[in-house]
């Protein structure tokens, strides 16, 4: 696909617009993307995950009071690097491994914020990948008999036992 820009070198750059709930597709090269003052990913200025991660973190402390937010950020230090949360916060990486240890509390909801869950799922590939969704399936089954048993909900735990019991034998049966 060649720029719609010029029309000579070809489209590297593909940014999608949303204004007003309409959107607009512009395809680039590098150089008309400069010229036309797009943000660039990897260059000065331009976007990168550090800027997204740390906008993410951000939004955690937005609609606090400033002192209760900043003062626990800053306090909040890894005794390994001596990073502060709030060092974090601006660099979107940790100073040392030590870091997930002493920021955990603050990382689950930022996981989970990010991903969806703060379990990594992965992808599944379409060809083979059949019965690694069965176990999964099994897996999530599992976590929901183990709640309705919790919730004194005998009757549904029992067709859950069944269903995974069904999917048990598919796959030994595999």
């Amino acid at each position: 696909m060649l720029c719609q820009e010029c029309g000579k070198r070809p489209a590297t750059l593909h940014f999608t617009k949303i204004v007003n709930g309409e959107k607009t597709e512009f395809h680039f090269c590098e150089s008309c993307a400069r010229e036309k003052g797009e943000m660039i990913p990897g260059t000065s200025g331009g976007f990168s995950i550090h800027s997204l991660l740390s906008g993410l973190l951000d939004i955690e402390t937005m609609g606090k009071n400033a002192t209760g937010a900043t003062k626990a950020s800053q306090t909040l230090r890894c005794e390994e690097c001596g990073m502060t949360y709030s060092q974090f916060s601006k660099i979107g990486r940790f100073g040392c491994s030590s870091c997930y240890k002493y920021f955990d509390d603050r990382l689950d909801p930022l996981f989970k914020r990010v991903h969806g869950s703060l379990v990594h799922v992965g992808k599944v590939p379409k060809r083979g990948g059949g019965r690694i969704q069965v176990k999964r399936k099994i897996d999530d089954l599992k976590q929901e008999l183990q709640q309705r048993i919790q919730q004194e909900e005998f009757e549904e735990a029992a067709e859950l036992r069944d269903q995974i019991r069904n999917l048990e034998k598919e796959i030994s049966g595999q």
